[in-house]
């Protein structure tokens, strides 16, 4: 009796070939070495000085403050230490800053581990997340909310 071949589209593929520990710590170690000199720059050079960043636009057209005014002058006072500052400049900032670091270290330790690394939130973590920008906002331009104001 003559044996007959599979059909191309029934032999399985070759498992992958596991990328090495340089290749999965690249993405994470790059992006924490980005972040690390953007935090080098804005620490060298003050915000609170006026003439080396440009304005909000949306502060100097209307006068109001978005969610991420305070960001560069949070990012200098982190940069230094300062973190009282920070958290008064922009606290919403500072949680992102937060939530990068856990983010980051999470990504290190599952490419460590050779696991993959997934951030897919369901859109109603997005909605939140805007929302939550959104209150940060308005209250800030509020009297009630003047601890909020860069």
């Amino acid at each position: 009796m003559e044996t007959v071949e599979p059909p191309a589209a029934f032999v399985p593929a070759p498992a992958p070939v596991p990328a090495s520990l340089t290749r999965r710590l690249l993405t994470p170690v790059g992006s924490i070495a980005g972040v690390a000199a953007a935090f080098a720059y804005v620490g060298s050079v003050n915000p609170n000085h006026p003439g080396h960043y440009p304005v909000c636009p949306l502060y100097a057209v209307t006068g109001v403050y978005c969610p991420g005014c305070g960001g560069l002058r949070s990012a200098y006072a982190v940069a230094h230490g300062d973190l009282v500052t920070a958290l008064g400049d922009n606290a919403l900032a500072v949680v992102g800053y937060g939530v990068f670091a856990v983010v980051m270290v999470v990504w290190i330790v599952r490419a460590l581990q050779n696991r993959p690394m997934r951030v897919a939130l369901p859109a109603r973590w997005w909605w939140a997340i805007g929302g939550i920008a959104l209150i940060f906002s308005v209250v800030r331009n509020l009297p009630f909310g003047s601890a909020l104001v860069p």
